[in-house]
């Protein structure tokens, strides 16, 4: 039996009849889309959880200055550096006590700092055997039982291990997914989404199934996420020059843990989904125009995701995906193109925003490399709490990790 959920519906553009007779149609097909997914029957109608808003990828929107600072809680963690934690700093997960981090070479070294960037243990079984991973596509970190998930997607498994590096079991891909993300969904669970790059005549990928809910003690499928379009749309671009041929590809869908649910983002669709733990999802975010009518496409992505803005980002299917960034006020209303300032230096330094929520509430981290403190530091261009890390710092030191919370 279906459940009707009527949303309260933000029109955040109106420029011409044609466009709003347009918006209008987009509606109601997101309305249709919320009653045949359901809106689940443990939530509250009425606030935001029913509201989505439409966005025109067209338009022009006024320009915005943001201080990072002035909404969001910073924190800045220097991870120790010696001869055993010599690291490049790419974050993989961070719980309440420890963050889980790994090179950009494909060494197999997992390092594990505490949340003040102690170095604990450095672990590493990379290896062709039946307990051991090949590549490191990203770890989820299930702190609570003591566990990490090796997403190995170059052998379509996930390795589990203890936080001391010894093996657990391993999951085997259920069916032909590759699983490009995995994220904790509850304490049994975990979500994965369809490895980007599957290049074919369709873009790749498996049909309107891109998501699944899958078993953490086993790796089956508990829940395949249907996503509806009408054909294919990946951010792909070919170019072919006599017998060479450079293919240049972008994530065509992800995941963005946001308040207990996760949002979906699959090009192909006009709607941006919220997922919600009782398998049901609304729409969030309806573009316009149809990403099926355009040519060459101009996609959509959901980034960093606060209790007040939703940062997002264009990209057009072109070479070199060139970029817009666009900010939605929930408490204005409105649209804008934005730039986004860290306070902690003295001279404007932008912000880019990313999809790099962890499991310690953080819903975006950055790294920053210490010649470059050093550097700043010497020019008296740092304030605050980075600018006392950046004086004990020396050029070769690991990277300083910037950790961007909402206010509490």
């Amino acid at each position: 039996m279906w459940r009707t959920c009527m949303p309260n519906i933000i029109e955040v553009e109106k420029q011409n009849i044609n466009q709003i007779n347009m918006k209008k149609e987009i509606i109601i097909s997101a309305i249709l889309l919320l009653v045949m997914t359901g809106c689940g029957g443990n939530r509250q109608f009425g606030n935001e959880n029913d509201t989505f808003i439409t966005v025109d990828i067209r338009a022009s929107y006024p320009q915005k200055e943001l201080i990072l600072q002035d909404f969001m809680d910073v924190e800045y963690i220097a991870l120790e550096t010696s001869d055993e934690f010599l690291c490049q700093g790419i974050v993989l997960d961070i719980g309440k006590d420890i963050i889980l981090v790994k090179n950009n070479i494909f060494d197999g070294d997992i390092f594990i700092f505490t949340r003040n960037g102690k170095g604990l243990r450095k672990i590493n079984r990379k290896g062709q055997s039946g307990e051991e991973y090949i590549n490191i596509q990203g770890i989820t970190l299930d702190e609570d039982v003591g566990e990490m998930f090796v997403n190995d997607n170059s052998a379509k498994k996930i390795m589990v291990y203890d936080l001391y590096g010894r093996f657990q079991r391993r999951m085997q891909n259920d069916g032909e997914f590759v699983y490009n993300n995995i994220c904790s969904f509850d304490s049994i669970n975990l979500i994965g989404d369809d490895m980007p790059i599957r290049i074919g005549p369709d873009g790749g990928g498996f049909g309107n199934s891109p998501f699944v809910v899958i078993s953490k003690q086993d790796g089956r499928s508990v829940h395949n996420i249907q996503i509806p379009f009408e054909k294919k749309k990946s951010p792909i671009v070919i170019q072919r020059d006599g017998n060479n041929t450079r293919i240049s590809f972008h994530p065509h869908i992800s995941i963005i843990p946001y308040r207990d649910t996760w949002i979906l983002t699959a090009t192909s669709s006009d709607t941006v989904f919220r997922f919600f733990p009782d398998f049901s999802m609304i729409p969030f975010i309806v573009r316009t125009p149809s990403i099926q009518s355009m040519d060459p496409e101009v996609f959509l992505f959901p980034k960093m995701l606060t209790d007040r803005y939703y940062f997002m980002e264009t990209l057009k299917n072109e070479n070199e995906f060139p970029k817009t960034d666009l900010m939605y006020d929930r408490q204005e209303r409105a649209i804008y193109e934005y730039s986004l300032y860290n306070d902690d230096y003295s001279s404007k330094r932008r912000v880019k925003t990313s999809w790099g929520a962890k499991n310690d509430g953080s819903i975006y981290w950055q790294k920053i490399e210490a010649y470059e403190l050093v550097e700043s530091y010497k020019k008296g261009e740092l304030k605050g709490r980075l600018k006392e890390i950046a004086a004990g710092l020396d050029e070769e030191d690991n990277p300083v990790i910037m950790l961007v919370k909402n206010r509490k």
